[in-house]
C-alpha cells in the first residue's frame, strides 16, 4: 500500500504503540484485499457485544487502553453496536452475573479510548445517517447493508479490530465499497410483488439475499410498486445481509444510486431470478413452528419509535400469557417512555428493553436458563439467526405475534 507522509509517520510510532498496532493491522487487511492506500473516514461503528468479544477480546480492548501514559484517543466519533445485556433486565433474562462483569469491563474499556457507547445498531434512523459518498468504517452487517445502499455511504464489512483501527487511525484501506467499479450491480432480480408488512419486506430480503450469496455479489431489485419506509428498508437490508452477507443492493428508482437500471451496469445483465409471494410463503413455510409459543421477540434490528407506537396501539386492551420481549435503542427508548408506548407494551405484559440485541445476548443460555424454545417473531433476520441457538424461531407478522403472545398459539 502506498502510505502518506501522516501514515509512515503513525507506522513509526509517531502516535503511540497503539496506533502503530492499529495501523499495521490495517495495512495487513489493505494488502490482502488489494488496497492501493488509505482513504479518510468520518465516523466508525463497533461491533462491541461480548459474547461475541469473549474473555479474550475483552482483554485486548483493556490492554489497547491500558499502559503508563494516557490511553489512545478516536480521531473520529465512534459508536458502539448494542451491548450483550440491557442491565435493567438482566434477571428477568436469566442472565449470569458473570456475563454483566464482562460487559463493564467492556464498557470501562471502550471509554478510556473514547468511544461513545450509544448501543444501537439503528443510528442511521436515530444518530447520524451517513450521507451519500461519505466514507466511514461501519462493522454491523444491517448497518452497513442500509447505509450503503440506502444512505449511499461508502464502507465495508469493519470486523471488531479492523472498526477500532480506523477509529483511532481516522481512515481504512481503500478496497471493496470504497471503489466506484465495485458498487456496480452484479445481478439483475425481479419482484413481482410489493410486501406490505416489516415481515414480508424481511422475507423478501431473505430471498435476494440467499440468491445473491457471497458478499461481493450486487444485487439490483426491479419491480417495486412503491418506495419502502425507512423501517421496511431497515428489515429488508438487516435479512439480507443476515442471509447473503450482502453489504450493497440497488431498488431501481427507490436508492440512491440506481435512479436507472442503467446508472449502476444493471441493463447488461441478464435477468436471473423473479420472486413473489409463492416464494415468500414456500420460505415461512420452512419456520412453520408446531403452533406452540414459548416466547415473543421483536429485536434484530432494533425497533424505531414507529415500530413502538404501533406496537403499544396492538397491546391495547390484551394480557399477555407468554412473554414478550420488544427491544429499542438507549436514544428511542426515553421518547417511547414519554410518549406512554412504554407503559402500553408493559400494562399488557410485555418488556421493553434498550440497548441490546437478542441474539447478541447470550442467547442459548437465556434460552436455557428460561425454558425458551419456541420463538415467534417479525424480524427474518432473527429467524435465520436463532435456529443455530437451540430455538425453533417461527415469522409472523407484528399483529400475528401479539396475538401468539396473548393466546399461547400460534396461528
Amino acid at each position: 500500500m502506498r502510505l502518506n507522509d501522516e501514515e509512515q509517520a503513525l507506522l513509526a510510532g509517531a502516535a503511540g504503540e497503539a496506533v502503530r498496532r492499529a495501523i499495521e493491522h490495517q495495512i495487513a487487511v489493505g494488502d490482502f484485499f488489494g488496497a492501493a492506500d488509505f482513504v479518510p473516514v468520518t465516523q466508525a461503528h463497533v461491533m462491541a457485544d461480548t459474547e461475541s468479544l469473549g474473555e479474550a477480546g475483552v482483554a485486548w480492548l483493556e490492554q489497547l487502553s491500558a499502559g503508563p501514559h494516557a490511553p489512545p484517543q478516536v480521531r473520529v466519533p465512534t459508536i458502539t453496536d448494542p451491548r450483550g445485556t440491557d442491565f435493567a433486565r438482566a434477571a428477568e433474562l436469566g442472565q449470569a452475573e458473570w456475563m454483566l462483569a464482562l460487559e463493564r469491563r467492556a464498557i470501562a474499556a471502550f471509554r478510556r479510548l473514547g468511544v461513545t457507547m450509544t448501543d444501537t445498531c439503528i443510528h442511521y434512523q436515530t444518530i447520524a445517517a451517513p450521507t451519500r459518498g461519505e466514507h466511514v468504517a461501519f462493522g454491523d452487517t444491517g448497518v452497513v447493508s442500509f447505509s450503503n445502499s440506502v444512505c449511499g455511504a461508502r464502507s465495508n464489512f469493519e470486523g471488531g479490530p479492523s472498526a477500532i483501527a480506523a477509529a483511532l487511525t481516522g481512515r481504512t484501506p481503500r478496497y471493496g465499497f470504497h471503489l466506484d467499479a465495485q458498487r456496480q450491480a452484479t445481478l439483475r432480480l425481479r419482484t413481482d410483488w410489493t410486501p406490505a408488512t416489516l415481515d414480508d419486506w424481511g422475507a423478501l430480503g431473505a430471498l435476494v439475499g440467499r440468491h445473491a450469496g457471497h458478499y461481493w455479489q450486487v444485487p439490483v431489485l426491479e419491480g417495486l410498486e412503491r418506495p419502502p419506509s425507512s423501517d421496511e428498508l431497515k428489515h429488508f437490508a438487516a435479512a439480507m445481509a443476515s442471509f447473503g452477507s450482502t453489504a450493497l443492493f440497488h431498488l431501481v428508482g427507490v436508492t440512491p444510486e440506481a435512479g436507472r437500471l442503467a446508472d449502476v451496469g444493471g441493463e447488461r445483465l441478464p435477468l436471473a431470478a423473479r420472486f413473489g409471494l409463492d416464494e415468500v410463503r414456500a420460505l415461512r413455510r420452512s419456520w412453520a413452528g408446531d403452533g406452540g409459543v414459548d416466547v415473543v421477540v421483536f429485536s434484530a434490528p432494533q425497533l424505531s419509535l414507529f415500530e413502538l407506537r404501533t406496537l403499544a396501539g396492538l397491546c391495547e386492551g390484551r394480557r399477555f400469557v407468554r412473554p414478550l420481549l420488544a427491544v429499542t435503542s438507549p436514544q428511542v427508548k426515553p421518547e417511547s417512555d414519554r410518549l406512554g408506548f412504554t407503559a402500553a407494551i408493559e400494562g399488557a405484559g410485555g418488556s421493553v428493553l434498550s440497548g441490546m440485541c437478542f441474539y447478541q445476548s447470550y442467547a442459548r443460555e437465556i434460552a436455557l436458563a428460561r425454558g425458551w424454545r419456541r420463538l415467534v417473531t417479525n424480524s427474518a433476520k432473527l429467524v435465520n439467526i436463532l435456529g443455530g441457538y437451540g430455538y425453533a424461531p417461527v415469522l409472523r407478522s407484528m399483529a400475528a405475534c401479539v396475538e401468539a403472545a396473548e393466546t399461547g398459539v400460534v396461528a
